[in-house]
């Protein structure tokens, strides 16, 4: 029956995050034509996004979902994306990981291969990850505790920021939207986000590729040539090529099934 597909359908998309058509078929057993189809239904009610070659759960449209889903969700592609971004890690420096689930998979990265750092961090569960690790150093900003991703926020963590410089920023993005620019759905986050690109010599986009052609309520700003921006393989064609056209450095990974 129709309804239990799309109802499979949306259950397989909120267990993996974003998933390509064929693997959505396959899971289902339907045609690659009645899949498409069943998505674009799908996305008329609001329950997912399509995106080049496949699709997501709606969880970043409006409906933030909490922290352990986000998390796991797409955990390959960021896992992948996390080690790319390790490598460009300059040991004795000081560093800002910001309270995204894929900047996360850098902490746990450091904690199995750690080097001395300073790390600033705004993220409650970053800060809990590195902070007994030998040899780097935690500082966990002040601020209003956003509990849907355990980060600070407000007046109190933009005066920090403000008083503040790093030479490696790692960050997020809810969405990358075809303006060219970042966007959040929490106006504080956004704002905080902003002044910590602001704040740091280098910035690295850490953000897969279902993010790229989606908007959120609030812009943070725009990507630039001094963003390096590190995503998944399945990025667009047409993604890259604006990437290229503002030389914003790109690394796409690879990476193996989602598990």
């Amino acid at each position: 029956m129709k309804g239990d597909r799309l109802s499979a359908i949306r259950q397989y998309l909120y267990n993996h995050g974003f998933s390509h058509i064929q693997d959505i078929a396959d899971e289902v057993g339907a045609s690659l034509a009645t899949v498409r189809r069943d998505l674009l239904a799908l996305e008329t009610q609001g329950a997912i996004v399509r995106s080049h070659g496949g699709a997501r759960i709606a969880d970043a449209v409006g409906i933030e979902v909490g922290f352990e889903q986000r998390e796991s969700s797409n955990l390959a592609a960021k896992r992948a994306i996390a080690d790319a971004a390790y490598e460009l890690l300059v040991p004795k420096s000081s560093v800002f990981l910001d309270a995204g689930t894929t900047v996360l998979q850098i902490a746990k990265r450091l904690r199995l291969d750690p080097m001395p750092l300073s790390v600033f961090t705004n993220c409650v569960t970053v800060a809990q990850v590195l902070m007994d690790v030998p040899d780097i150093r935690v500082t966990l900003i002040g601020g209003q505790l956003r509990p849907e991703n355990a980060s600070m926020v407000g007046p109190i963590a933009e005066l920090t920021l403000e008083r503040l410089w790093f030479d490696q920023l790692f960050l997020g993005a809810g969405a990358i939207a075809n303006d060219g620019c970042l966007y959040s759905l929490d106006d504080h986050e956004a704002r905080v986000n902003e002044l910590m690109i602001a704040r740091s010599s280098k910035t690295a986009l850490l953000v897969d590729s279902s993010k790229f052609g989606n908007r959120l309520t609030y812009r943070v700003a725009p990507v630039s040539r001094e963003m390096h921006v590190i995503t998944d393989d399945a990025l667009s064609d047409e993604w890259r090529t604006r990437l290229n056209d503002i030389a914003a450095p790109l690394t796409a990974v690879a990476f193996g099934d989602a598990e």
